[in-house]
Parts: C-alpha cells; structure tokens; sequence
C-alpha cells in the first residue's frame, strides 16, 4: 500500500486512539482527521484506518459511505455546498444548485460532489447547514452565505480568485 500518514498525523492519531475505551469508536475521529489533511478520503486510507483500528476495511468503507460529511475523492478549491433539507429545498436550493452546476459546465442531476477539470470549483448538495429561516443557504468553503440569489451566486463565484 503506496498510502502514508506524515509522523506527526500519525502520532496525532495514536493519541486520539487513547481517548476511547474500545478502538472501534476512534473510527469517526480519524477519518476526520485524515480527510482533514488529505482532502478526502481515499481507499488506500480507508484501509489504513481499518489497519490501525483492527477492523475489516469493510467497516471503515461503511462509514465513509454513509456518513455525507465524508468526500471520497479530492474537492476542488473552492467548495461550494447548497443546502438541500426541506426550508432550503422550498426557498429554492435545487434552482441554485442547478445554477452552479450549469455556470461551471457541471451536471446539475448528477449525485454527490463534482469537481470542475481544472479543480477550482466542487459542487455538491448537503444536509442542513443550519440557516432555514434564510433559505436557500449554502458555504462556499467556511463561508456561510443566506437567501443567495443567482445575482449573489455569481458574485459569490466572482470573489474566488
């Protein structure tokens, strides 16, 4: 396996392991931080966690499939997340999605991330992101934006350089 974790993560991880009373329940906390520092996360560390835990990479891979916080493949720069849940969805969060995906050259029906050729932009719906009374909402990385309209989407797209 060509997948390594920098020592310093790993030491990080080994720590984190000691936390809990049974290896097993450390499964979350290190996907987290691995696709922290890589990105995603990817088969290869799928198995990695899997190997450090004493686990099946079948119940990594369970995690990493079910849980929606959890990329696996690499995200472009600027990652653009729509809220999808019901206020969203009303206010029109599929229209803006749909308005991403189509100024990005993207399928608009396709499920999960999508990231453009050049891996500047991700789209991807998400579950909530906690603004209903503002809907649609949605993050371009750690930004937190509310009632975005294509006008402010296209400004929101503009100011990522």
């Amino acid at each position: 396996m060509s997948f390594s974790v920098p020592a310093n993560l790993e030491a990080e991880i080994d720590e984190l392991i000691t936390h809990y009373p049974v290896k097993r329940s450390a499964s979350l906390m290190l996907l987290h931080a691995l696709q922290e520092h890589f990105g995603h996360i990817s088969p290869e560390a799928t198995q990695w966690v899997a190997k450090k835990l004493g686990l099946q990479p079948i119940n990594v891979h369970e995690l990493v499939t079910f849980y929606p916080m959890f990329r696996q493949s690499a995200p472009g720069k600027h990652q653009i997340k729509v809220c999808r849940t019901l206020s969203c969805a009303l206010g029109g969060s599929h229209k803006l999605h749909e308005h991403f995906c189509t100024k990005l050259g993207l399928d608009p029906h396709a499920h999960g991330l999508q990231t453009t050729k050049d891996g500047k932009f991700s789209v991807e719906f998400v579950e909530c992101l906690a603004g209903c009374g503002m809907a649609p909402v949605m993050m371009c990385n750690e930004d937190f934006f509310e009632g975005v309209s294509e006008k402010k989407a296209d400004e929101i797209l503009g100011g990522c350089k």
